[in-house]
């Protein structure tokens, strides 16, 4: 009877091991590259600046012509005349325009 009783603690142990591991598996290899790559992005649209290339998460270019706190108001084509303000949360990549330089070097 005691061995019986030991055991089903053992097993419990065991699988109380394995929920941990796991759950330990899923933030180093899900959960932490996430946040990494949300610090990343931030750390981009803090270093916006006036005159920057970017990409909208909806697939437009344009250049940043202003800059408010959270809004940002980009020029899209060569007509001058379609200047849009969007959040700067809609930002997904900023090119600089001496990296522009630097790689048709």
């Amino acid at each position: 009877m005691y061995i019986l009783a030991m055991s089903k603690a053992g097993g419990t142990i065991g699988m109380l091991l394995w929920i941990i591991v796991l759950f330990g598996f899923m933030y180093f290899f899900m959960a932490r590259p996430q946040k990494q790559e949300q610090k990343r992005k931030e750390a981009m649209r803090a270093d916006l600046a006036i005159g920057d290339t970017v990409l909208t998460t909806s697939g437009f270019y344009g250049t940043v012509i202003d800059i408010n706190d959270d809004t940002v108001i980009i020029e899209f084509g060569n007509n001058k005349n379609c200047r849009i303000p969007a959040q700067k949360a809609a930002i997904s990549a900023v090119e600089k325009p001496d990296d522009a330089v630097e790689e048709s070097k």
